[in-house]
């Protein structure tokens, strides 16, 4: 269900993939962070997403005025998935709320691999 609200303009209602877009792009943004990755659900196996595909690395859960986000990344190998994965957090939900102006409930950061960066 897409996100809405009325202000003093008029009716606004973000879809959930514009919601998603943002969270993908913002994440991508972060030290550390490979990719985007999906599971494909014939095999169980997760795969590296393309630029163009990273909202399918994101799942996104509205109501009318909060926003819960998962994301499903690759991270590379050797640095702490930790900080990571709250450098993400911090950042989807700098950008999401700035762009939106909803308010981000949750953020989930489901590491699904690591790769060595080359």
């Amino acid at each position: 269900m897409p996100a809405k609200f009325n202000d003093e303009y008029g009716y606004i209602s973000i879809d959930d993939d514009v919601i998603a877009t943002v969270a993908g792009l913002s994440a991508m943004e972060c030290y550390g962070i490979v990719g985007m990755a999906t599971k494909s659900a014939t095999e169980g196996f997760f795969e590296l997403l393309k630029w163009e595909n990273l909202s399918k690395g994101v799942k996104v859960h509205t109501n009318e005025t909060h926003i819960v986000v998962d994301l499903f990344v690759i991270l590379q190998y050797g640095i702490r998935m930790t900080v990571v994965a709250e450098n993400i957090i911090e950042k989807v939900k700098y950008n999401v709320e700035n762009q939106t102006g909803l308010k981000i409930e949750k953020i989930n950061v489901f590491i699904q691999g690591v790769r060595v960066q080359k």
